[in-house]
């Protein structure tokens, strides 16, 4: 317990959960290099992790989290009854510029196939759609959400450098 104190030490007071992934280690060390069932939280078929980073917080990955939990009737790190859905947190996917974004890990070839994938753009009632497109053996297209934005491009094509940029004015006369 000592340890695990220790390594808690080194984490803000509120982000605890960063230290996920040493603490696994621990455990894994503390049991001959494996680490036992019983020792992970049970996640869905489909675990949805939503961003909980400022630029996602600030265009909406709350509200986004909240249609989740409502809509599926769970709070979070709980699994729908039928086994389907879990939702969590997750720290930053890099995916800023298409915040707010959720990723969703997709267990339902087996732990062995399992993917990840992207949901950039979302809106509270695009997210809830997902969640039913999953929920019907579907698979959603990854990425952006919004019809308009072409990967991270802005929404609606280019509004800047339309044009060849011209060379730079000579300064140096002498030069020129």
């Amino acid at each position: 317990m000592e340890k695990v104190k220790e390594l808690l030490s080194h984490y803000p007071k509120n982000y605890k959960q960063s230290a996920v992934i040493p603490l696994l280690d621990l455990a894994q060390q503390q049991q001959g290099g494996w680490l036992p069932v019983q020792a992970m939280n049970r996640v869905g078929r489909y675990h949805l992790l939503v961003c909980g980073t400022t630029p996602c917080m600030l265009r909406g990955s709350r509200e986004i989290e909240d249609a989740l939990l409502k809509h599926l009737n769970v709070a979070r790190n709980e699994v729908t009854k039928d086994g389907l859905f879990s939702v969590g947190e997750v720290e930053c996917m890099g995916s800023c510029v298409n915040a707010p974004m959720i990723v969703v890990a997709d267990y339902s070839n087996g732990v062995e196939g399992y993917s990840y994938n992207y949901y950039e753009d979302l809106t509270t009632e695009r997210v809830v759609e997902l969640v039913e497109e999953l929920r019907q053996g579907k698979k959603p297209k990854w990425g952006t959400q919004h019809p308009e934005r072409i990967n991270c491009g802005p929404a609606g094509g280019n509004t800047t450098l339309l044009t060849e940029p011209r060379a730079p004015a000579c300064r140096d006369l002498d030069a020129c």
